[in-house]
């Protein structure tokens, strides 16, 4: 070793010794552990005084599209690129990889699968984000397109959805899985962000004024739909009356989300049996009366993406980042159309 090269090994390592300690990296704050906000009197009737929140799966990518279907939860890995489901007491299996649809997904991007929900003939429709369609998964695990296009154009990016009391099935459509940008994606072929319709054999664009359209639910008698809308600042809820047909009128915003209120953003939601909306929202879950007061929210040490009932109904399984968390409800939550529910 040279003694210039010698020299200079000396200098930099004193500077590093005598460097200040706010110079260093700051450690990482601890994770607040799971609670419950009780902002009502009211929320008492819905999650019990002290009601834990546990931990049943952990070590994915992002964690989403929950449903509770044959005796385990079906989650989808946004991230990972992956369909796994868990069982009540946490073993964890991988049922499909590379199931966004994309056989060269890239690392990290949010294009993996996403909302799920079972069908009248026994599979599951999956949302795959990077192949912009729905897919049916059968028993055996095979993935076949269902959905893709509407009068010849792609789909954006189908992200949740839901079926109504006479089979028809509703999803919604914003561009989360476009690579360049979203809206300004040159693959983007639709000029809206639609909440679709899917009855018959027609499909149709029965919402197409809302910026980012998310999660979507009915209420029990399926007379009311919901609609989250993600963007920021202006996230909300939309309800609408659904009449024969599917017709909708009479939009109104059930509640809107402080952008200011953390990490998160008005994405999955679901409907218990007392018609209470269960909505993800920055900084956690909220629980919302039809009449949008808000009486609890459900906060994670973790980003909450979406949520599902399952085992007897009485269990909320939610999904958040890199986990899946549970606790107990004693309302029953509404469960999907054509699920089994042991």
């Amino acid at each position: 070793m040279s003694s210039r090269l010698r020299a200079a090994l000396l200098v930099a390592s004193a500077a590093l010794l005598c460097a200040p300690v706010s110079a260093q990296p700051p450690a990482p704050p601890p994770a607040s552990p799971p609670s419950i906000e009780r902002l009502d009197p009211a929320l008492d009737a819905i999650i019990a005084p002290n009601t834990p929140i546990e931990r049943v799966a952990t070590g994915f990518e992002f964690t989403e599209g929950p449903v509770w279907h044959r005796g385990r939860l079906y989650f989808s890995d946004v991230r990972g690129d992956k369909l796994r489901t868990v069982t009540r007491d946490g073993k964890v299996e991988l049922i499909a990889d590379n199931a966004g649809g994309l056989a060269d997904h890239p690392p990290g991007a949010s294009i993996g699968p996403n909302g799920m929900v079972p069908a009248a003939d026994g599979s599951i429709l999956m949302v795959q984000m990077g192949a912009r369609r729905i897919a049916r998964l059968d028993a055996q695990g095979r993935i076949q397109p269902f959905i893709s296009d509407y009068q010849g154009k792609r789909l954006n990016s189908p992200n949740d959805l839901v079926y109504d009391k006479d089979g028809a099935l509703w999803f919604t459509d914003p561009p989360f899985g476009l690579f360049n940008g979203m809206d300004k994606d040159p693959a983007k072929q639709l000029p809206f962000n639609a909440v679709f319709r899917y009855a018959n054999g027609r499909l149709e664009p029965v919402i197409t004024d809302m910026p980012l359209p998310n999660g979507i639910g009915f209420s029990p008698d399926y007379k009311t739909l919901y609609v989250a809308n993600y963007s920021r600042p202006d996230m909300y809820i939309r309800a609408y009356d659904v009449g024969a047909g599917g017709k909708l009128s009479a939009p109104r915003v059930v509640v809107r989300f402080p952008a200011s209120g953390g990490p998160g953003g008005a994405d999955g939601l679901k409907i218990d049996s007392a018609g209470n909306i269960w909505a993800t929202g920055p900084g956690g879950i909220r629980i919302v009366t039809p009449q949008g007061k808000i009486l609890g929210q459900i906060k994670l040490p973790e980003v909450a993406a979406n949520l599902a009932f399952g085992e007897d109904g009485h269990s909320v399984y939610i999904t958040a980042s890199t986990s899946i968390y549970r606790l107990h409800s004693k309302v029953k939550g509404e469960i999907p159309m054509y699920s089994e529910m042991k």
